[in-house]
C-alpha cells in the first residue's frame, strides 16, 4: 500500500489498517477463509482492474484486450491441467455465480435438481427456498442418516427414482467425509439427469489428490477459488467439452457482464501455485491438522459431527458443553480465535443460534502452524468456551493467542509497515 489511501480516505484506510491487523493476530478457523500469497495480491491490486473486456480471449466486445487476454488464457490452461478438466471457464464473480450459469446452461426454471439440504452441510445455492435456487427450481434434499450422519445414497436413489430430477448436484458447505461421485453419477443416470459436482470447499485438496475429484464424473464441476485453493475471491466452472459452448454463452452474456480482469489475473497465478509440489504437501498438512484438531478437542469433550473428518474442516456439537453456536462464536472471537456458528444435522436450535461451529485448518495451515499448536488451539478453545462469560480470561487468551499468531506471522511486511504508519 501507499499514503495515497491514508491521505484521501483515512476512514477507508482505518478500516483496511483494522482488518490487516486482526488477521495477522486472530486465530483464523473459519473453513472457507484462507490466506493468499503476495503475488496474488499483487496481481488482484493492479492495472488489470482498469480494462474492460467483456467476451472471451481472442473474441471481445472491446478493444485493447490484448494483455488480458494472456492473463485470461493462463487461468483457463493452468485450471484445465490443475483438475484434469476439458473446459474451464474463469469469469464467474463467485461459487454462486459459476452454480447460476452452471444451471441455467442446461435446465430451466421448474425443473427438479436433487442436492444436499442445507441443514444438512449443503449451500444455500443448492436450494434453499430464500434462495434464487430454491425460488426457480423444485428441490429434492438429500440427507444424512441420523445415527452416523453421513449421506443417505439409497434414500437418494430412491428420491431419484421417485422425482425424476433433471439433475443431482452433489456438494456441501459444511461435510467433512468424502462423497461418492460416482454412485452419484450412477444414480444421475438411471434417471436421465445432468450430474454437477460443487467442489468449492474441496478442490485444493482435489487438485493434488489428497481428496477424490469429480472431474470427468460429472458433467459440469464448480468451485470457488478463495478457500482451500488459496486465491483471490471468485468461481470457476469446469465442464465436458460438450457443454462448453452453453456454459460460456450463458455466463456471458446470459448472467454476468465485464469480467473482473484483476481477479482472473490473480486466479492465474493461484492455480500455478498449486501446480507446485509444495501445494500437495501444504494439502497434506491441512488435513493432518483437522484430523488432529478434531481428536484433540473430542478428547476434551465435544462431539465431533460425523465422527471426524476427511478433508480441511469438521463440526464441533456443542450440547455436552451446554452452549450455543452464537455464545462460543462470541466468547471465542473474544478471545482471538475466529469460528462461525453452524447448525449440526437435526439440529433442534434455530440456524442464527445453532448447536454447532464450523471449524477449518487451511488458514493455519497456511501460516505454518502444526500439530503441536492444534493441541494449543484445542485447548484454547476449550478454556474460551468454559469461561465464556468472563471478558478478563477470554482477553487474557487473546493476548496468547496474539502471541502465537506473532511466530507464525502473515504479511509480516504489511503489517510492520502498517504499525509504523508508513501504508
Amino acid at each position: 500500500m501507499s499514503d495515497t489511501l491514508s491521505l484521501r480516505d483515512p476512514e477507508v484506510y482505518k478500516a483496511v489498517l483494522g482488518e490487516t491487523l486482526r488477521q495477522a493476530d486472530h486465530l483464523e478457523l473459519i473453513a472457507s477463509e484462507n490466506y493468499v500469497s503476495e503475488a496474488v495480491l499483487e496481481a488482484q491490486g493492479s492495472v488489470l482492474t482498469n480494462k474492460y473486456a467483456e467476451g472471451y480471449p481472442g473474441k471481445r466486445y472491446y478493444g485493447g484486450c490484448e494483455w488480458v487476454d494472456v492473463a485470461e488464457r493462463l487461468a483457463i490452461e493452468r485450471a484445465k491441467q490443475l483438475f484434469g478438466a476439458e473446459h474451464a471457464n474463469v469469469q464467474p464473480h463467485s461459487g454462486t455465480q459459476a452454480n447460476i450459469a452452471m444451471y441455467l446452461s442446461v435446465i430451466a426454471p421448474g425443473d427438479t435438481v436433487m442436492a444436499l439440504s442445507l441443514d444438512h452441510g449443503g449451500h444455500l445455492s443448492h436450494g434453499h427456498p430464500l434462495n434464487f435456487s430454491g425460488k426457480y427450481f423444485k428441490i429434492v434434499p438429500m440427507t444424512v442418516r441420523r445415527d452416523d450422519e453421513l449421506i443417505d445414497y439409497d434414500e437418494a436413489e430412491r428420491l431419484a427414482q421417485e422425482r425424476r430430477p433433471k439433475m443431482i448436484f452433489a456438494g456441501a458447505s459444511n461435510y467433512s467425509r468424502i462423497f461418492d461421485w460416482k454412485r452419484l453419477k450412477e444414480c444421475a443416470d438411471k434417471v436421465g439427469a445432468y450430474f454437477a459436482a460443487d467442489i468449492a470447499h474441496y478442490a485444493g485438496m482435489i487438485a493434488v489428490g489428497v481428496y477424490p475429484s469429480p472431474v470427468g464424473l460429472a458433467d459440469f464441476t464448480t468451485t470457488t477459488t478463495h478457500k482451500t485453493l488459496r486465491g483471490p475471491r471468485g468461481g470457476m466452472i469446469l465442464c465436458k467439452a460438450a457443454h462448453a459452448a452453453a456454459v460460456d454463452k450463458i455466463n456471458f452474456p446470459g448472467t454476468q457482464g465485464g469480467p473482473l480482469m484483476h481477479v482472473i489475473a490473480a486466479k492465474a497465478v493461484c492455480f500455478g501455485e498449486a501446480l507446485k509440489p509444495e501445494f500437495k504437501e501444504y494439502q497434506r498438512k491441512t488435513l493432518e491438522n483437522a484430523r488432529h484438531l478434531a481428536k484433540a478437542l473430542a478428547g476434551l469433550g465435544y462431539r465431533i459431527v460425523s465422527g471426524g473428518t476427511d478433508c480441511h474442516l469438521f463440526s464441533l456439537d456443542l450440547r455436552p458443553k451446554n452452549t450455543t453456536g452464537k455464545e462460543a462464536e462470541a466468547a471465542l472471537d473474544k478471545a482471538g480465535i475466529t469460528v462461525n456458528k453452524n447448525a449440526i444435522p437435526f439440529d433442534p436450535q434455530k440456524p442464527f443460534i445453532a448447536s454447532g461451529v464450523r471449524i477449518g485448518t487451511p488458514a493455519v495451515t497456511t501460516r505454518g502452524m502444526a500439530l503441536a499448536e492444534m493441541d494449543q488451539i484445542a485447548q484454547w478453545i476449550d478454556d474460551s468456551i468454559a469461561h465464556k462469560g468472563d471478558e478478563g480470561y477470554l482477553k487474557s487468551v487473546a493476548e496468547k493467542v496474539k502471541g502465537l499468531c506473532r511466530r507464525f506471522p502473515v504479511y509480516p511486511k504489511l503489517v510492520k509497515e502498517m504499525e509504523n504508519g508508513k501504508a
